[in-house]
Order: structure tokens, then C-alpha cells, then sequence
């Protein structure tokens, strides 16, 4: 089980890893000006934005065998995990609403500014702190 935990830590940290670095190109994307410039961010994002849908796989994938396979979370006084599932959920709905921010901005429609897409870099900063609270402390 601890080989699963580790395995599913590592590919949690680095799928967030990427929805950390995405929406900073959107901020600069959303800045940006030049043509040349505008294509290469473009190319970062699309890249980036694959490699963390992979990432999420194994790392979903792992956690629910955690759950079903191992039954951490079941019983009594585990309300803690269908909080945490619930995040987790929205992880994967931020993920998607990247993927449509990204075709926005390849079809030339973004209509939002670099402020907003400062803003909503932090959304997966703030799920994130609030998994790892319910995981460790497990306050219900």
C-alpha cells in the first residue's frame, strides 16, 4: 500500500505541478502582443496542458485504488474523504476549464484580461491546501 500512496503523491504533485505553470501562460499570453511570441506560448500551453491531462490519469487512477482497493476512507468518521473526493472533482472541472480557456485563446477569443488569469492561478493553490488539510487532519 505505501509503493501506492508514494506513487500516487508523486503523480498529484506533478499534475498540479502543470495546473500551477498553465494559467501563468495564460497571464502572458493574455499580455502579449507579438505574433512570434503568442505562437511559441501557445505551443508551451498546448504541450503542458496534454502532459497534465496524462499525469492526471495515473494519479486518479491510484487514489481510487487507495479507496476501493485498500478501503482508506471507508466506514464511520470518514466524511473527511467525500470532502476531499469533492475537491477533486473540482481539480479535474479546473483542468477541463483550462483545456477551453486554451482553445479560446488558440481561436483568438480570449476576452478576459492578464488580471483575471492572475486570479484564477490561485484557484488550484487554494484545492490544493484544502485536500492536503482534509487528508492529514481528517477534521471529520
Amino acid at each position: 500500500m505505501l509503493w501506492v500512496k508514494s506513487l500516487h503523491i508523486v503523480f498529484i504533485t506533478s499534475w498540479f505541478a502543470g495546473l500551477f505553470y498553465l494559467p501563468r501562460i495564460f497571464v502572458n499570453l493574455a499580455q502579449e502582443t507579438d505574433p512570434t511570441s503568442t505562437t511559441r506560448l501557445l505551443m508551451m500551453a498546448r504541450r503542458l496542458y496534454r502532459f497534465t491531462g496524462i499525469l492526471s490519469l495515473p494519479a486518479v487512477a491510484l487514489g481510487l485504488w487507495l479507496w476501493l482497493g485498500y478501503g482508506i476512507g471507508k466506514g464511520p468518521g470518514n466524511g473527511w474523504l467525500h470532502a476531499k473526493l469533492a475537491l477533486v472533482v473540482l481539480v479535474i472541472g479546473y483542468h477541463h476549464a483550462c483545456g477551453s480557456l486554451l482553445k479560446k485563446f488558440e481561436n483568438g477569443r480570449n476576452v478576459r484580461s492578464h488580471t483575471w488569469y492572475r486570479w484564477f492561478n490561485e484557484v488550484p493553490v487554494l484545492l490544493l491546501l484544502a485536500i492536503v488539510i482534509l487528508v492529514v487532519v481528517k477534521p471529520f
